[in-house]
């Protein structure tokens, strides 16, 4: 089975109640001089204290979803001038992204303190709107030098953006099965990560405060976004970014409203890898036996479910009239690695689906 692997270069820490101290240890291993520390509003109290036996240069509390460009601009102008060299974020997908929209244009290391499972810090994927259209693109020069993460920390995330931002991960795995350059050890992974977030949601919407759930979380995200690095960006991420870019609808929610349609399109295609994905979700080998394909969709399914998961397309924002608007800007940007073709009535049937929170139904393809 001859493939091509690019694994990304990066320090990994986890331990719950360790962000201070670990983040004290790589900023002077790192050589860090001038800090900038960028939390958004509603991290700000947990920014001040990871960072709170630093100095520092720097703070930006401005954070927006999808990074408008303009945002970006001002932020790598107030690093400029402030001579900033490394960059401490501490947030979510969209904090994680502004620091490496600032580090595309500013010669800046970035240590990355995730707060949610968006899992952006251990890509070298960027993302960047303007006038309503979402560009992405991979960088090296975005990707966090290190990660730290500390279950604590997330503590704080609702139960219903905690499951938004866990489905977001596991779309990662998901998404990682057919992307364009999927291979082997981006599946191990995948699965991996899938088999994590699905032990760990359940426990921490059974108890928010506990930590070896949280922790489950973190490793699988990471896991996750490790694979879609490599794998690349498919049809369900490439249809996301549109619904983001364009109608301003929240990323995590939006990524856990479409993954089961999306799935449920393709995993008739792809039984081996659906198979897999299937017991990595709790399915039982004798369903997995009997059709691993719907036992896919039946796995995430229950999963979405049991941890009472955003369902519609509708609930999140989106008009019904901009469905067709939506098909015409999707279907162009979805890879021809996508083990199904999609057309336009098959993109629209999808869409509909999930703007309606209808039941995801297996397609069977001929």
């Amino acid at each position: 089975m001859p493939f091509t692997h690019d694994s990304l270069a990066q320090r990994v820490i986890l331990g719950s109640g360790q962000a201070s101290a670990a983040l004290a240890a790589e900023i002077e291993r790192l050589g860090g001089r001038r800090v900038m520390v960028i939390a958004g509003e509603h991290e700000a109290a947990l920014a001040d204290q990871v960072v709170a036996d630093q100095s520092v240069e720097l703070r930006w509390g401005e954070v927006r979803q999808h990074v408008p460009l303009e945002l970006a601009q001002r932020a790598r102008a107030a690093a400029r001038e402030a001579g900033i060299d490394l960059v401490v974020s501490v947030g979510g997908g969209s904090t994680t992204g502004l620091a490496k929209a600032v580090a595309m244009e500013v010669d800046v290391t970035i240590i990355a303190v995730p707060t949610t499972y968006a899992g952006s810090e251990a890509t070298n994927v960027w993302g960047l709107t303007e006038d309503g259209t979402k560009t992405t693109g991979a960088d090296p020069r975005v990707l966090p030098t290190t990660v730290i993460y500390d279950a604590e920390l997330t503590t704080s995330l609702p139960v219903d953006l905690t499951v938004a931002s866990g489905l977001n991960g596991l779309a990662h795995c998901v998404d990682s099965l057919w992307a364009p350059r999927a291979d082997p050890i981006n599946l191990a992974m995948a699965l991996e990560g899938a088999r994590a977030l699905a032990l760990g949601l359940p426990a921490v919407v059974a108890d928010p405060q506990d930590l070896v759930g949280r922790e489950q979380c973190l490793y699988g995200a990471y896991l996750s976004a490790v694979a879609f690095a490599s794998a690349g960006s498919g049809m369900h991420h490439k249809i996301c970014h549109v619904l983001g870019g364009a109608y301003d609808l929240p990323h995590a929610p939006t990524h856990a409203v479409v993954l089961p349609y999306v799935l449920a399109h393709n995993a008739a295609a792809v039984p081996a890898e659906a198979g897999r994905l299937a017991l990595a979700l709790g399915a039982t080998p004798t369903q997995v036996e009997a059709d691993p394909a719907q036992a896919a969709v039946d796995a995430l399914e229950e999963l979405r479910v049991a941890l009472d998961a955003p369902r519609s397309l509708a609930e999140v924002g989106l008009a019904e009239g901009d469905l067709p608007d939506a098909v015409q800007r999707s279907l162009p940007k979805i890879p021809e690695s996508n083990p199904v073709p999609v057309t336009q009535a098959s993109l629209t049937g999808l869409l509909r689906s999930a703007w309606a929170g209808d039941t995801p139904t297996l397609h069977r393809h001929p």
